[in-house]
């Protein structure tokens, strides 16, 4: 099993939701999280002040999937998240050991 973490520009977040659920990936977690990379932040003007934004809102998901899952899962996040400019985010991918659903017990892949 892998973890799939994508960072995603905020507005990107339905289209790649809908684009998981087409694929048939089901469950997901989506935080509000603020960061920069090359995009490094901008300058903004609030009441005549002039000051700079260095982190800038950023939505991150979070998708376990199986091993045979993993590169479909990761070619639809790219395609859906795609915008074509700087601060698009970026895609990590690590091992998961273990998966357990509280509610039944269930146990790894049958607990995604």
């Amino acid at each position: 099993m892998k973890k799939v973490e994508a960072v995603i520009k905020p507005f990107k977040l339905d289209d790649v939701r809908e684009a998981l659920s087409e694929i048939g990936i089901t469950g997901m977690t989506a935080t509000e999280v603020k960061g920069f990379g090359r995009q490094k932040g901008h300058t903004e003007l609030y009441r005549g002040a002039e000051y700079v934004v260095d982190f800038l809102p950023k939505v991150k998901l979070e998708v376990v999937v199986k091993e045979e899952d993993l590169a479909r899962c990761v070619e639809t996040i790219t395609n859906a998240a795609r915008t074509g400019k700087i601060g698009d985010g970026k895609i990590f991918v690590t091992a998961v050991e273990q998966v357990v659903r509280i509610r039944t017990g269930e146990t790894d892949q049958n607990a995604i």
